[in-house]
């Protein structure tokens, strides 16, 4: 009797596992489907902050505009050869994650730290980054403070459920500082709430300090402390189990890196697809093999820097030089130039 029951055990097992095996199987084909609903849509579905100065925010007129939105702007021309193929949704720090898994949106690109949780944890998965910040302090230049070491004792207000409030608190409790959080469920409320005195500082990622002094009654009266005081690398973000539609994400962004790198920009892009150069060659996918592999059409490459142009030209209109922001490079720009912005080789 007990070897029976035994076999039986074995065979209830062999039969659990191959139900689990099948299930992940039908749930792989159901969550492998993301470039053909965005085909069959029409346009991508892409989730943007509700309004972030140089990175995504709409005119009177309602069009979007900015880093984040050309990245959108870029994977819609990839695919549809338009880069105009695309709903913006806007999303709130809180609810963006669920609103990815949800499948309202096809991509998150919304100034989203690349953390471990947020993979192993929420089911995401990162693309790349596609702009290295850290998070920083703006305060009142009246008040004199030239370091985020003077501020132990203060208010700082601070967007609730992000890893910007952790850090905050991770920050003064290693420093052993005295803090006074105001924390705030949206970042027009913090704002607000700074700007009408009730704190002495605001925290938030370095790159957002800068759009977000714009917004303040006067901005020149405030000043962005000198402290970075976290890791943020920030990238768009998909759900996993669909590797198809990660890649593309993925290569797009670096197709755009590897762009600036060559020389290849949105003026001479048709000109560069007759170079000499194998690694240019390569990139621009002449022969139409890599943009196959991945459903896309062999011009994905060409489509995309034409639409909107390449990480430099896309960084300097929105963030920087030509900017009212006039953000640096910094660590964004390229490895070659000082920077650590750097894209695997199109091979």
């Amino acid at each position: 009797m007990q070897k029976i029951w035994n076999r039986k055990r074995l065979d209830m097992r062999i039969l659990f596992a191959a139900a689990i095996v099948g299930m992940m199987g039908a749930m792989s084909v159901a969550s492998a489907a993301t470039l053909d609903d965005v085909k069959q849509r029409g346009k991508l579905n892409c989730g943007v902050n509700t309004s972030l100065a140089g990175f995504a925010a709409p005119d009177k007129d309602g069009n979007w505009a900015g880093f984040d939105v050309d990245f959108c702007r870029a994977v819609a021309a990839a695919i549809f050869d338009d880069p105009a193929a695309v709903a913006f949704m806007p999303v709130s720090a809180t609810d963006r994650f669920k609103v990815l898994q949800s499948g309202d949106i096809d991509v998150l690109a919304r100034n989203t730290t690349w953390n471990m949780s947020r993979e192993v944890s929420l089911g995401l998965a990162f693309g790349f980054v596609n702009y290295y910040d850290g998070q920083g302090f703006l305060v009142r230049r009246a008040d004199g403070y030239t370091s985020a070491l003077d501020l132990s004792g203060t208010t700082v207000c601070v967007l609730g459920g992000t890893t910007t409030e952790s850090n905050l608190v991770n920050y003064f409790e290693t420093n052993k500082m005295q803090l006074i959080p105001a924390v705030h469920e949206t970042t027009e409320a913090a704002l607000a709430a700074y700007d009408s005195g009730d704190c002495d500082a605001y925290t938030g990622d370095s790159s957002a300090l800068y759009a977000n002094r714009l917004t303040l009654a006067e901005p020149e009266d405030n000043v962005v402390l000198p402290e970075i005081i976290s890791k943020e690398p920030l990238g768009p973000v998909v759900r996993q189990g669909d590797d198809q539609w990660l890649n593309i994400v993925k290569w797009v962004g670096f197709a755009l890196v590897n762009a600036e790198e060559l020389g290849v920009t949105q003026e001479n892009v048709d000109t560069m697809r007759s170079s000499e150069d194998p690694e240019i060659r390569l990139l621009l996918d002449t022969n139409g093999d890599l943009g196959k592999a991945m459903g896309l059409d062999s011009n994905w490459v060409v489509q995309i820097v034409k639409a909107v142009g390449n990480y430099g030209e896309i960084f300097k209109r929105n963030i920087g030089a030509d900017s009212p922001l006039q953000i640096a490079r910094g660590l964004n720009a390229l490895w070659t130039r000082g920077g650590i912005q750097y894209a695997p080789p199109v091979h």
